[in-house]
């Protein structure tokens, strides 16, 4: 347990030092929250106003983005500096290094949310029982371990250098097809099916579950998506581990 806490610890500091991802990770979805949510916050969105709408939705969009951005391309970058093999010549057991990189994403997750409760309870006026807010910050950092699974099988399969730009291709037009940029029921009913087969889409309604301001559909339904998902991702990024190692060791 102790090798599992020091490289969590080691792993969480070493991401923080790296501008060029805590920054982005950080402050773009505080960013784009600050310009929708508290901009439009007042305007009412079904049981809710905006600005409490979009905290559920820009949470996903953070927490997604962590989980993608600091466990697949951190992955994928080191797989291609050789970083696995090295670890792998220490007595650390190899599983050591990819529960710290899922914890370094919840963790960054976690920070994320946070951030946004605080913008909106500030200068979105957006007024929440901690009741509720526990539950949302719960659902949020919990549904981070099914996109950490997605990034964990992307950085199997990408390279280092073409890493952030798939991450990117992925990662934004599914995120508006999913509708955590905008309520989902504002976008074109072409968009508002294409949304179902988003686990993103399936992701925010649990978290707008949470606040009374889902769109009605069973929570077995986005349960279900969820767990499917990440066992296939699971399932994706250990073929491509085994691949890497195949080509190693074989």
């Amino acid at each position: 347990m102790k090798i599992y806490l020091l490289e969590i610890k080691y792993e969480f500091l070493k991401t923080l030092r790296l501008p060029a991802y805590a920054l982005p990770t950080l402050l773009f979805p505080v960013f784009f929250y600050f310009f929708f949510g508290v901009m439009f916050g007042a305007k009412q969105t079904g049981s809710v106003n905006m600005a409490t709408y979009l905290i559920a939705t820009y949470g996903v969009f953070g927490v997604v983005g962590a989980a993608l951005f600091g466990f697949g391309v951190s992955v994928a970058i080191e797989r291609g500096q050789g970083w696995i093999e090295v670890k792998r010549t220490t007595p650390m057991p190899i599983a050591a290094y990819f529960v710290a990189k899922m914890a370094m994403a919840m963790m960054f997750s976690a920070i994320v949310v946070t951030l946004l409760f605080i913008v909106g309870m500030t200068a979105g006026k957006v007024s929440m029982p901690i009741s509720m807010m526990l539950s949302l910050f719960g659902v949020l950092v919990a549904g981070s371990v099914t996109f950490c699974a997605f990034g964990l099988a992307l950085g199997f399969f990408c390279g280092p250098n073409s890493a952030v730009p798939i991450v990117n291709l992925l990662y934004l037009p599914m995120a508006f097809i999913s509708g955590l940029w905008m309520p989902i029921m504002f976008l074109p009913q072409s968009i508002q099916k294409a949304a179902l087969w988003m686990p993103q889409y399936h992701f925010s309604q649990l978290a707008l579950s949470t606040i009374g301001a889902s769109r009605g559909e069973p929570l077995a339904l986005h349960i279900g998506v969820m767990v499917a998902a990440t066992v296939l991702f699971s399932g994706l990024a250990w073929v491509g581990y085994r691949r890497d190692e195949g080509k190693l060791y074989g």
